[in-house]
């Protein structure tokens, strides 16, 4: 049985040692799912800002959405590779609240990150000779910070709730990272009133940009079917269609741990829907949005054959 070094205001985050089997298999899979996080969402910020034909709307918000995965992933795949790959499964209390503020700060910005991004998007199939008119630049800015805003408000409110709580007895987090349900499990008093108030904060971070995306694209397809060409439909499909892709991915994900009681919360299942949307999404978005776009594709072309002919 592995021993701990521990403190007692160290937390254990126990990962998945319940499958002891997996851990090795996890470790390389998670690996190589992060380098390509890490190349994939680099790519992407510099590709962006080097070629003038990406100095759109569209491009501006997916330099936000890569930087952001860039700064989840990191805040939390690097401790769970440790963990895996050693025996050491320890967090400090302050490293453990600082996990938990950053991780879900930089998740509820991504959350109201792709609602703007479905605006923008909306924009252009729905108002296409208004686009440019409606998504200037000072706009793009003033949701970008709103997006950024919104999700370290939620974070201070949701973290201020849950450092208010006492936590009783051994603190063992059944999780690969300190997150919010699973620490609440820890509490000594009644935690209903905290989670009905955490509960209205993750509706409006979570469910309600979900249902404005949906409303969104019930206005894009009808947009879409409308349009003559078949061409143009493919277009605007391809266009949209990458969005869409991440929308389901990272909310159907975050909807099963935070939009359900912590009483039925099942740490197995939520281990795995955490994957999703702390590893997988952050790995998928670049992979989606440059072999589905066929500037940024052209703009990496160009990137291999410049750097080909230097060296």
């Amino acid at each position: 049985m592995r021993q701990f070094n521990t403190s007692s205001q160290d937390f254990i985050l126990l990962g998945f040692s319940d499958w002891p089997h997996l851990e090795h298999l996890l470790f390389v899979v998670i690996l190589i799912f992060y380098l390509l996080t890490l190349i994939g969402n680099t790519a992407i910020i510099v590709v962006s800002n080097l070629f003038p034909q990406l100095h759109t709307p569209m491009y501006f918000f997916l330099c936000h959405l890569s930087f952001l995965d860039l700064c989840y992933t990191t805040s939390i795949v690097p401790q769970l590779l440790v963990n895996l790959h050693g025996f050491d499964r320890t967090i400090t209390k302050g490293g453990c609240v600082a996990q938990l503020f950053i991780s879900l700060a930089l998740g509820s910005t991504e959350s109201v990150l792709l609602v703007v991004m479905a605006f923008d998007r909306y924009a252009a199939v729905c108002r296409p000779l208004h686009y440019t008119t409606i998504m200037q630049p000072w706009l793009c800015l003033l949701l970008a910070s709103i997006s950024w805003f919104g999700g370290f408000v939620n974070s201070v409110a949701q973290t201020g709730l849950m450092m208010a709580m006492p936590l009783c007895g051994l603190r063992y987090l059944d999780h690969f990272f300190c997150e919010m349900p699973v620490f609440l499990k820890l509490a000594c008093k009644d935690t209903k009133e905290t989670e009905a108030k955490m509960f209205v904060a993750r509706v409006i971070i979570v469910a309600l940009p979900a249902s404005l995306i949906l409303v969104s694209y019930v206005y894009i397809v009808q947009a879409v079917l409308n349009i003559k060409s078949a061409e143009g439909q493919r277009k605007a499909f391809e266009t949209c269609g990458s969005h869409l892709m991440v929308v389901f991915l990272f909310y159907g994900s975050a909807s099963y741990t935070y939009l359900q009681p912590t009483h039925s919360y099942s740490t197995s299942l939520g281990k795995f829907a955490a994957l999703l949307y702390t590893i997988f999404t952050p790995m998928l978005n670049p992979l989606i949005y440059t072999l589905r776009n066929k500037d940024m594709k052209a703009a990496l072309r160009k990137v291999i054959k410049t750097k080909r002919a230097l060296g």
